[in-house]
C-alpha cells in the first residue's frame, strides 16, 4: 500500500498516512470531536466510489493492533498526511509522524452506550448531561475501549467508552441513544461502620476475669413439717438466715418461686421432693423447735427376778 494517491483499491478506500496532531495546523476545534483532516486526493477517490454519507473510517495501528473509528472534517491536508485529535492518537498509541492505516467503513446506528468518567469531578458539573450532549454533537461514532475528551470551563475531562450496542463500534449521527454511567475510576466507597452488637447478646467475656458470682437467695428461718401435722422422724437443720441485701430486685434466681409460694427444696439437709411453705415466717425458731419435739413415752416396768416384789400379769 502506498501513500497519497497511489495504490488505489477498486472497491474500497484504503490508505496509509503519516499522522500528526491538530496542533500542527490552526484547527483547535478538532480536539472537541472525532473528525480528522484528509488530503484532497482522498476526496477524489471517495467521490468516485460513491461512498455513502456521512463518511466513516476505521483507523488502525498495525504496530500495537489498536483500532478506532472517526469521521472527516475537511480535505485540506498535505498529501500523504492526516491531522487528528491528540486524544485519538493517545487511544491508538501513535506518536507524531507514525503511520496509520485508514479504511472507509459503515457502522450501525447506536442504541446504547455506557460511559465511565476518569474522575468524579465530572459529576460535580451543574448539568453534566447537557455538557455531554453538546460535546457528542461533534462526534460521528463511538468505539468500545476508547477514551474521549470533554472540554468544559477551561478543563478537560476524559471519559471511557466501556460498552456500546448493537456492536463494538456505533454511529451516533441522527439516532436516539440511551446513555448510562458507571462509577468514576477514582470513586471510593465510603467505609462501612463496624456492625453494632445487639443488646440482646451478652458481651464476650474477657479471658482471665472470673464471672460475677450471682447472690444466692436464703429463705426465712424455719423447719420442715409434714402435711399431716405429724413431726418428722429425722432431724432437720434450720436454714441459715437471709441477708437483707439479697432481697433487692434481681437478686433472686428466676428459676425459684417468689416469697409465699411453694418451692422445691434444694438444701443438702432436706431430701428432694419435699415441699416447704413460706407461711412459717411468723414463728420463731424456739416455737418451731418446741412444736416439733415429741414427748418421751413412759417406760414400762421391767421384770426383775428375786426382788421380792410382786408383778401382776396385767401390768
Amino acid at each position: 500500500m502506498f501513500f497519497g494517491g497511489f495504490g488505489y483499491n477498486e472497491t474500497s478506500f484504503e490508505r496509509t498516512y503519516l499522522c500528526y496532531p491538530a496542533s500542527f495546523i490552526d484547527k483547535p476545534q478538532l480536539e472537541s470531536g472525532d473528525k480528522i483532516i484528509l488530503p484532497p486526493s482522498a476526496l477524489d477517490r471517495l467521490a468516485s466510489l460513491h461512498i455513502d454519507f456521512p463518511m466513516l473510517f476505521e483507523l488502525r495501528n498495525d504496530a500495537t493492533k489498536r483500532v478506532s473509528h472517526c469521521g472527516v472534517l475537511e480535505f485540506i491536508a498535505e498529501e500523504g498526511m492526516i491531522y487528528m485529535p491528540y486524544w485519538m492518537m493517545e487511544n491508538l498509541l501513535l506518536q507524531e509522524g507514525d503511520t496509520v492505516q485508514l479504511k472507509n467503513t459503515a457502522l450501525p446506528k447506536g442504541t446504547y452506550v455506557k460511559l465511565q468518567p476518569h474522575t468524579k469531578d465530572f459529576l460535580d458539573i451543574s448539568n453534566p448531561k447537557a455538557i455531554l450532549e453538546k460535546t457528542l454533537r461533534n462526534f460521528s461514532c463511538l468505539t468500545t475501549g476508547d477514551s474521549i475528551m470533554v472540554a468544559y470551563n477551561n478543563k478537560k475531562y476524559y471519559i471511557d467508552i466501556i460498552e456500546t450496542k448493537p456492536s463494538s463500534a456505533i454511529s451516533i449521527i441522527e439516532t436516539d441513544c440511551e446513555v448510562d454511567f458507571a462509577p468514576p475510576l477514582d470513586f471510593k466507597e465510603p467505609a462501612r461502620p463496624p456492625p453494632s452488637i445487639p443488646s440482646s447478646k451478652a458481651p464476650p467475656q474477657v479471658q482471665g476475669v472470673p464471672d460475677e458470682v450471682e447472690p444466692k437467695f436464703s429463705p426465712f428461718i424455719g423447719v420442715g413439717r409434714r402435711l399431716d401435722g405429724k413431726p418428722l422422724n429425722h432431724s432437720v437443720a434450720p436454714v441459715t438466715s437471709c441477708n437483707p441485701t439479697d432481697l433487692r430486685p434481681g437478686a433472686v434466681n428466676s428459676g425459684r418461686h417468689s416469697i409465699g409460694s411453694t418451692s422445691q427444696s434444694t438444701s443438702p439437709h432436706k431430701p428432694l421432693g419435699k415441699l416447704v411453705f413460706g407461711s412459717n415466717v411468723g414463728h420463731t425458731t424456739k416455737e418451731m423447735q418446741k412444736g416439733t419435739k415429741s414427748e418421751p413415752a413412759k417406760e414400762e416396768p421391767k421384770f426383775r427376778a428375786f426382788t421380792g416384789r410382786k408383778y401382776s400379769l396385767k401390768g
